[in-house]
């Protein structure tokens, strides 16, 4: 079935944490398929969200936008605050009369282990990524949902979401981080649930690319001394503006992981093992019984490595 080369034209998106890194490729990535874009960003200068917030970063990316002939404007709240939040979506109907896609990207880092983790680094990371996340959905979702009852049927609304591959294996040093990022995983299924009706579409991501936000966790990596980097944003960017088409219509509550040319579904917790008890009910001496010989294969302590779980190989 041939598709526009403009899939997205006349849609308005939202794309926070959109002043650098993955957030500005991918509102790059819509402009360049059509859509008028909000870029926001609170500009603070340390991945930490450390620093004095600055227009710069968002105002830099909507005006590439508006120099290759597209349509963008600047915004520059908190996500993580309810009415900035409100703020952000009413910004896109009120300039472009309309909002069909929300990319939710923002986030900040306060990595330390579990043991050292102080409560307002737990409480920061939370703040921005899962709760920044709900903020911008529930009043993208209640916009939707209104239209939906005024058109009397279903309306185009896209939200993609971004979670990581630390929610699927954990990071030793980022129990806030996969905490979060776990939680964006449950939000982005159940609204997909609760937002089908009206028409509209929640999936997220797991991308792996190489921003301000992970120069430590590829550090390793090395960089390739000629063509793209296999860990760039650009390379994500695609599958974002994919899920933001009309083309995604069928996509929903899905988990996918993103890199280098390789994007990977991922399927939903299957149960492992089954152990049934011969009685009434288990007894500590039956579940010693038939558990410990089932995990006994594994060294004591052993997990999964984010890395192993889809092959993640240092170059």
């Amino acid at each position: 079935m041939p598709h526009s080369s403009l899939p997205l034209e006349g849609r308005a998106a939202i794309v926070t944490g959109a002043g650098r890194g993955l957030g500005r490729a991918e509102a790059l990535e819509l402009a360049r398929l059509g859509a008028a874009v909000v870029v926001n960003d609170y500009g603070q200068p340390g991945r930490d969200g450390s620093g004095e917030s600055s227009a710069a970063p968002a105002e830099q990316v909507a005006a590439e936008i508006r120099a290759a002939g597209g349509t963008a404007l600047a915004h520059t709240g908190d996500v993580a605050d309810f009415q900035q939040a409100e703020r952000l979506a009413e910004l896109a109907t009120e300039e472009f009369g309309r909002l069909d896609i929300l990319v939710n990207n923002a986030g900040i880092l306060r990595d330390r282990m579990v043991f050292s983790m102080t409560e307002a680094e737990w409480d920061a990371v939370i703040r921005v990524h899962l709760k920044g996340h709900f903020n911008t959905t529930h009043f993208a979702a209640a916009h939707w949902r209104e239209r939906s009852k005024a058109a009397g049927g279903p309306v185009y609304g896209r939200i993609v979401n971004t979670s990581s591959e630390a929610f699927l294996a954990g990071s030793a040093g980022q129990p806030n981080y996969a905490a979060a990022k776990g939680g964006i995983v449950g939000l982005t299924t159940s609204t997909a649930l609760a937002l089908a009706k009206y028409g509209v579409t929640a999936n997220a991501i797991c991308p792996r690319a190489r921003t301000r936000m992970t120069e430590d966790v590829f550090a390793d990596f090395e960089r390739p001394v000629e063509g793209l980097d296999p860990l760039a944003p650009e390379h994500v960017a695609p599958l974002v503006g994919y899920l933001a088409s009309p083309a995604a219509e069928r996509v929903n509550g899905q988990v996918l992981v993103v890199h280098g040319g390789m994007v990977a579904v991922v399927e939903r917790p299957r149960v492992q093992a089954k152990f049934d008890s011969k009685q009434e009910t288990f007894t500590y001496d039956e579940l010693d019984a038939v558990l410990t010989p089932h995990f006994a294969q594994r060294p004591p302590g052993e997990t999964f490595a984010a890395a192993e779980v889809l092959g993640l190989k240092r170059q």
